[in-house]
């Protein structure tokens, strides 16, 4: 009988926010599956760690670039197509053997994962299941401790390698954002909060729920400085306020 997939989401990086399911699979499976660079550094399987029996068959799935050029005669993406086949072939090896293969996710394996593209190769030919975990723009607004959305608000979640005017624009037309994939695309995404007229109330959250967890208004944050594991949160303006009972009259 083949194996089972299984899509575990492991929360934004405090360990102990994997759920208990998650962490039942971690230490029951034949194979635990994460991604890493090409440094071989997983942040996933440090999450997991504790979780691991130490006598399972690990599978490090390395990618072959992350934002540099390559040679690849499709470039970026033709070169990361072929990994992602590649590598779920290397899974699909565990799953026709009968072994249950555990793929590792930072945050929600739906969300913005690499998850879903094995499961897309994969859950065709085999059973899978998908574990879902605490998403970072969670992490983030619990480490603010700032409500995101209230009421009739509108969240909207936006990728920082959007071109800047497109990220004003949307920016401009919701209640509420929380920007993901900064690190190289800081500079654009407060552009964009600045040019939308919402930079003097805009967040950051650096590393939200992990060791060197940092917070503050990201018109203050050196560019310089900022990781890839990084969000940009416009918190909605009801949210965000004080209740009628408390404010403070001008």
């Amino acid at each position: 009988m083949p194996g089972t997939l299984y899509g575990v989401g492991l929360g934004p990086g405090d360990p102990e926010l994997v759920t208990i399911k998650a962490a039942r699979l971690i230490g029951a499976a034949d194979v635990v599956a994460y991604h890493s660079a090409r440094h071989g550094r997983s942040i996933a399987r440090g999450i997991a760690k504790s979780y691991l029996r130490g006598d399972q068959i690990e599978e490090q799935l390395v990618y072959p670039v992350t934002t540099e050029t390559v040679d690849h005669p499709g470039g970026y993406q033709g070169a990361i197509d072929e990994f992602y086949a590649d590598a779920a072939e290397r899974l699909a090896v565990h799953l026709s053997a009968g072994r249950d293969v555990v793929l590792l996710a930072e945050g929600d394996p739906l969300f913005y994962g690499s998850y879903m593209h094995m499961h897309k190769r994969l859950a065709g030919r085999f059973h899978a299941e998908v574990v879902p975990g605490v998403t970072s723009v969670s992490g983030a607004a619990a480490a603010l401790g700032q409500p995101l959305v209230e009421r009739d608000e509108i969240l909207t979640v936006l990728p920082g390698t959007l071109p800047r005017e497109e990220l004003a624009e949307r920016l401009r037309t919701t209640d509420s954002a929380a920007v993901m994939k900064l690190g190289r695309t800081f500079g654009n995404v407060r552009g964009a909060f600045a040019d939308a007229g919402k930079l003097e109330r805009a967040q950051f959250v650096e590393r939200a729920t992990m060791a060197g967890q940092r917070t503050g208004p990201l018109a203050d944050v050196d560019p310089d400085s900022v990781p890839y594991f990084s969000i940009a949160v416009l918190p909605g303006e009801v949210a965000a306020g004080l209740p009628e009972d408390t404010a403070v009259p001008p």
